[in-house]
């Protein structure tokens, strides 16, 4: 097979003028686990050698070797290449006069004024070499040879730049903190994240993650704290440091390729679908762990009641799935897979498809893979103490930010009212001696079924809330919290205790209290406070997606219409991809044009959405706002509230709540129309 697709691609090559002599071949193999999802590209050779690449390969992608577990070959491939010809370097003769100069210069280098001898490129001959300082010019640029550098022509009339002075890193640098410096550790620490989201992204399986992006990834100091995430999900990051600190506290004799899991809502995870992966960055010699990396990805199905893991009428923990806590998914690099499996498959409703949680908890890990490699190249060029330094000023540096935004604000409260006649009350009491805020959600109520957060959720709130009145780009992170002290009632929907059921707590309950707290400080009207959660499937495939709508207006801005709000950050799946995989069809999604509520700034749109379904399966919701609008602000009217029925295929019409459950059967159509923006000021 490999021969006639080598001899198919050479007579390509070979069609476009290159002379056959000059034409090389490369063979190469795509393999998988079985089972697996995701393929890697090996080197094509014996079956020793393609297991021995494969693994390497395996654990360059993920950080481990995934073990001697069964390959399947996908695809091979044969890549022909033409080389070009090549233009010889031609040796120039080299002299042993020392290099002129053409004339001195003014300049400052090194911190300091001085006269710097000026070359002429054009004069220097080779074997000449120069020390720095120096200037260099030449038709087609300027080189500055600094303090501690040589420049020297070769035999073939190349200019070498060689450091001939060691630099001292820490010297260089310092630890005190430099207004420069500080962007850029600030840009280094969140692009650390970035990579880390982007690996995510192209190794999941699940449309949820791959397409969706609901996922976030974030590095945290040797104690837990955020340093800096990458601009993913809002309610993802600011809980996710009480699971770093979970494990931390549970893992004294943890080491080097040790990989944890956990999904436990009170041990710092969110609701049981979001599955948080941690992997600690230790020193060279294995015995200290300078950082963590971790990434939470949810999962289409972690089990429970109805597929998704979503049932609307959830009140213990169970109902929602597999509870996670504290799980050592790979032990110095082996993965333990058997353990996993029996993991995922336990419980009274366990997962529906494992082998799609392993593919997408495999791409997690690859995810703190990567940013395990980023944080020891990022120590290796700036040194330890140096990158500790900066992320203690990256930390002060936001907490200086929120306690400077503090000072502008007053006193606030709000009561909010919900779908179900229940209120969240919050209490902002501002101390501008001490530049600090207390957010009191005492008389908040205790809820029904599974609209419960728990506390890390709540700190994610407030976390963002404050976070987003900052307006400068810093990192979201653990200083921001310092200033900030939450008073939430243990037993209520923003302090859930063990074994209160949870899904709506990450997605609903955060939703509403970030509008709560917007509306306490009056910064902004409501926005549809509603992820609009939306879970469909059978026993064979399942699937979750999170529906967007309108923002609310502001003092001096209009809501936005039809995009995500506030504590979710997620995209809506492509329809191309929506029906490749499964049996559905978007008919429609459109704005709801003029649907925010009016006001000297008006509030974003809502949008219609109407799925038919080509397979009998089971749909879940849990939205908000489907009797009470969202507010307008300052006089402003508010939005429209959400809705959704089913149009089955006899042409009847099926009430579906906003928190409900119903089963649809092929040719059914689902509509969702989701909730607007209000209006700010009259």
């Amino acid at each position: 097979m490999l021969a006639a697709l080598a001899e198919e691609a050479v007579a390509e090559v070979a069609s476009q003028g290159i002379e056959p002599g000059a034409i090389r071949t490369e063979f190469r193999a795509f393999l998988r686990h079985k089972g697996s999802h995701q393929s890697l590209e090996v080197a094509f050779g014996t079956e020793p050698e393609l297991r021995d690449r494969f693994k390497a390969a395996h654990k360059a992608r993920y950080g481990f070797d995934g073990g001697d577990r069964e390959l399947t070959f996908e695809a091979l491939a044969v890549e022909a290449i033409g080389t070009a010809s090549r233009i010889p370097d031609v040796a120039q003769e080299t002299t042993a006069q020392p290099a002129r100069p053409v004339d001195h210069v003014q300049t400052v280098l090194a911190g300091e004024a001085q006269k710097v001898p000026l070359y002429d490129r054009d004069t220097l001959l080779a074997g000449q070499s120069l020390m720095g300082p120096a200037i260099i010019k030449e038709p087609t640029g300027t080189n500055i040879i600094e303090p501690g550098w040589q420049a020297e022509i070769n035999g073939f009339g190349h200019l070498i730049l060689t450091r001939v002075v060691p630099l001292d890193k820490q010297e260089a640098i310092g630890t005190d903190a430099d207004p420069v410096m500080l962007e850029v550790f600030n840009n280094l620490f969140m692009s650390i994240a970035e990579q880390m989201g982007a690996t995510l992204a192209n190794t999941a399986y699940s449309v949820n993650i791959k397409e969706r992006l609901d996922f976030s990834c974030a590095l945290f100091d040797p104690t837990g704290g955020l340093v800096a995430n990458a601009p993913h999900v809002p309610v993802h990051l600011g809980s996710m440091s009480e699971s770093i600190r979970t494990v931390i506290r549970l893992n004294p004799d943890m080491q080097p390729g040790d990989v944890f899991v956990l999904n436990a809502p009170f041990n710092g995870g969110t609701h049981l679908p979001d599955i948080t992966v941690v992997t600690p960055v230790f020193n060279d010699t294995g015995n200290e762990a300078l950082f963590y990396v971790a990434s939470r990805g949810h999962h289409a199905d972690i089990g429970g009641r109805t597929p998704g893991s979503a049932p609307p009428d959830s009140t213990h923990i169970e109902e929602e799935g597999v509870i996670i806590d504290n799980f050592k998914m790979i032990d110095g690099g082996a993965f333990r897979e058997a353990e996993t499996r029996a993991l995922l498959g336990s419980g009274r409703y366990p997962c529906r498809n494992i082998d799609d949680n392993l593919a997408d908890l495999a791409a997690q890990v690859a995810a703190n893979e990567t940013g395990l490699r980023e944080v020891n190249r990022m120590i290796a060029q700036f040194g330890l103490k140096t990158v500790h330094a900066y992320m203690r000023h990256v930390q002060n540096n936001a907490e200086e930010c929120v306690r400077r935004v503090i000072t502008s604000l007053k006193n606030g409260c709000y009561d909010y009212e919900l779908d179900n006649g229940d209120y969240m009350r919050v209490a902002i009491r501002v101390d501008k001696a001490t530049r600090s805020a207390e957010i009191d959600f005492t008389g908040t109520a205790s809820n029904a079924f599974n609209f419960n957060a728990p506390p890390s959720v709540c700190h994610a709130v407030v976390l963002y809330v404050f976070r987003t009145l900052v307006g400068s780009p810093i990192p979201l992170n653990e200083g921001c919290f310092k200033p900030l002290k939450v008073i939430a009632p243990e037993g209520s929907m923003v302090n859930a205790q063990y074994p209160s059921a949870v899904i709506a707590g990450n997605t609903e309950v955060s939703q509403l209290a970030c509008n709560a707290l917007m509306g306490a400080l009056g910064v902004m009207a409501g926005s549809q406070a509603t992820m609009n959660n939306y879970v469909w499937g059978n026993a064979r495939i399942q699937n979750y997606e999170t529906i967007c709508g309108g923002t609310g207006a502001g003092p001096d801005f209009d809501g936005c219409s039809a995009v995500q709000t506030h504590m979710t950050n997620t995209r809506s799946t492509d329809p191309e991809v929506l029906e490749f995989r499964f049996p559905v069809r978007l008919e429609e999604m459109s704005i709801r044009a003029g649907s925010g509520g009016k006001g000297a700034h008006s509030g974003g749109d809502g949008i219609s959405r109407r799925m038919r379904f080509l397979e009998q399966m089971t749909i879940t919701t849990l939205c908000s706002h489907r009797r009470v609008p969202p507010f307008g602000q300052n006089g402003g009217a508010s939005g429209q509230v959400g809705k959704e029925w089913i149009e089955r295929v006899d042409g009847s019409i099926v009430a579906h709540e906003g928190v409900d459950e119903n089963e649809v059967y092929p040719g059914d159509l689902f509509v969702m129309q989701t909730p607007s923006g209000g209006g700010f000021g009259a």
